[in-house]
């Protein structure tokens, strides 16, 4: 099976990133480490990515480290106190998570947050998500006629994988990045090849990605992103420890514990909500044809490569719901005002990424400095 063109359920690990450039989370465990030793035979940038395409492997197991530190000022709810802890380690801070992988139909997450675990168990056609917190879980019955994407267990929005990681990345590479090669690596304990992909143009507020590629059986092992002159990666996705013995089968058996209350939609359900998708992605034309999530209406990339900048529309209040307008607004208020030719609205500055919210309800993003958002809000 290959782990790269295939994309099994490890496909639902990628969680929703502030700039298309901002893969996951990284910096401290799980290190990837440069070195002389272990010395390994030879390998292009091009060999490597052959490599990577090409990479089966039937089991694996292992723990990995989403860490991240990307100089976001402190947001309520987000970064500052009394906000959503796991979210906050999204872009400030660590994440945990267990993985456990037998084929396309056996596999195991187990996402280690603040308040407790959630678990999502793939067994054939049974598929379990489990939340300690809530003492709650959900049973999905996997139709047999079910197509390819229902196979597949539901959506999760927990740490990515470095495979996914990975994906992400090299899905950038167009004539715009330099992809070169740097030695030699250690994940995990285990001998790795390095890939560096980085802008050719320097107006990107990302320096370089690098690409721990297990010299064996040729997967990604982490994931580093590194903003513009920085010693230390803003971002990292990895393998703290990482075995490629296929798991017992035992590891994908889930039982709910005692007094666990059990949601268990019917075969009906999921049809239903399977024809609502599929209605759905009919409607959207050429984008859902391509495969691609289609974009809300007034969305734009503006320019190409690792300096294109997102342009959208902020959702009016009452498409928020909840306390979602209350804490936008609270966000809003602690972001410097600017202005210029354009208007004026708030500016939102990391380490990777700008943001520029207009008092006329745009939002542009982008992995560039703010002076590239201005000049884009003036076209």
């Amino acid at each position: 099976m290959s782990v790269f063109k295939s994309r099994p359920a490890l496909r639902w690990l990628v969680p929703a990133a502030a700039a298309a450039v901002v893969i996951g989370g990284g910096a401290a465990a799980g290190t990837i480490v440069a070195s002389a030793d272990p010395t390994l035979p030879e390998r292009s940038a091009a060999q490597l990515l052959v490599d990577v395409q090409n990479a089966k492997v039937e089991g694996l197991s292992g723990t990995i480290v989403q860490t991240a530190d990307l100089g976001l000022p402190t947001l309520p709810g987000i970064t500052g106190g009394g906000g959503n802890a796991d979210l906050m380690k999204l872009v400030a801070g660590s994440n945990t998570a267990r993985v456990w992988y037998a084929g396309e139909d056996k596999l195991r997450l187990a996402v280690l947050g603040t308040l407790g675990e959630t678990d999502v168990v793939r067994n054939g056609s049974d598929v379990w998500v489990w939340r300690s917190s809530a003492g709650s879980a959900t049973h999905y019955k996997i139709p047999a006629d079910a197509g390819k994407h229902e196979k597949q267990a539901p959506p999760l929005g927990v740490p990515s994988t470095p495979k996914e990681a990975a994906d992400a990345a090299l899905a950038a590479i167009d004539p715009t990045t330099a992809v070169t090669t740097t030695g030699a690596a250690k994940v995990a304990g285990r001998d790795a090849y390095e890939l560096v992909l980085a802008p050719r143009d320097t107006a990107s507020l990302v320096g370089q990605v690098r690409l721990a590629i297990d010299a064996e059986h040729h997967i990604p092992l982490g994931v580093d992103v590194y903003a513009k002159g920085a010693n230390d990666p803003a971002v990292r996705i990895a393998f703290q420890q990482v075995s490629f013995a296929t798991p017992d089968a035992e590891q994908f058996t889930f039982n709910p514990p005692p007094g666990t209350k059990v949601d268990t939609p019917s075969e009906s359900d999921l049809r239903k909500q399977r024809e609502e998708v599929e209605k759905a992605a009919k409607e959207k034309g050429a984008g859902a044809k391509a495969g691609k999530p289609e974009a809300p209406e007034g969305t734009k990339v503006v320019g190409k490569g690792w300096t294109s900048v997102l342009v959208t529309k902020m959702p009016t209040g009452d498409a928020e719901g909840g306390d979602g307008p209350q804490q936008l607004e609270a966000i809003l208020n602690v972001l410097p005002k600017v202005s210029g030719s354009w208007g004026s609205g708030r500016l939102l500055q990391s380490a990777l990424f700008s943001a520029l919210l207009t008092d006329d309800g745009r939002l542009l993003v982008g992995a560039v400095a703010p002076e590239k958002l201005y000049e884009t809000a003036a076209q």
